[in-house]
């Protein structure tokens, strides 16, 4: 069931104005990447001269610009872990549009939705993006005492969270809140397995952009899976 919803979430990114909201959705993604690699270079050269002399060595210069080249690989690194929040930052953005277009190609006969206020939906995001956040600074000041363990805690970790957050805010669209949770509480290792494997391309450098609108069309899938089977 989870593979197959995967699936058909990569062939409808490939369906016609599909690739607009896939799009918009790097763009995004990408956009936040670079404004934080723009600030670390500002701060390395408000923070480090651009030369310094060195006993027995001499001048040295251009370190700044070192530096700032040495920090595009280390945002590049530090992606595997950006996005992770940056994913969960912008569910609200992708999912009503990503969740519309794969409802109107695979589940044409549904009900309309249940529309989600502005205030409903802003707090969603604001307390799963700040959940995501700190669980994974938490994380990051671990990994380096559990390193053979950090693989195992980054995929259990974000497979829990984001399936989590995918998932109920696929299910709040169609159910009253409390349905929803109990949805969730009884299909809780499925989702959870479901979000370990979004986690594995979010470990991708680049690839890592498609991930947050891949995973609302993955949720929108796998939602109408567990309450199809249900009856």
């Amino acid at each position: 069931m989870i593979i197959s919803s995967y699936l058909k979430a990569w062939t409808d990114l490939l369906r016609p104005g599909a690739m607009k909201v896939v799009g918009f959705g790097v763009a995004l993604s990408l956009g936040l990447l670079v404004a934080i690699y723009a600030a670390m270079v500002m701060l390395i050269g408000w923070l480090i001269p651009d030369s310094f002399s060195l006993p027995f060595i001499g001048e040295i210069g251009h370190i700044d610009t070192a530096l700032s080249i040495v920090s595009a690989g280390v945002i590049l690194f530090a992606s595997v872990f950006l996005m992770v929040p940056v994913a969960s930052a912008f569910t609200g953005f992708f999912l009503e549009d990503v969740a519309e277009m794969v409802e109107d190609v695979h589940y044409p006969t549904l009900p309309p939705v249940r529309k989600l206020t502005f205030a409903e939906g802003m707090r969603d995001t604001v307390r799963f993006f700040g959940v995501i956040l700190a669980a994974n600074i938490i994380a990051l000041m671990i990994y380096p005492f559990v390193i053979p363990l950090a693989p195992l805690m980054f995929f259990g970790l974000n497979g829990y969270l984001l399936g989590r957050e995918y998932f109920q805010m696929a299910a709040f669209r169609r159910m009253e809140r409390e349905a929803a949770l109990e949805l969730y509480e009884r299909n809780k290792v499925t989702i959870w397995a479901a979000g370990a494997l979004m986690a594995v391309p979010l470990s991708i450098p680049l690839v890592n952009l498609f991930v947050p609108v891949l995973g609302a069309a993955g949720f929108t899938h796998l939602f109408h899976a567990i309450t199809g089977r249900r009856g």
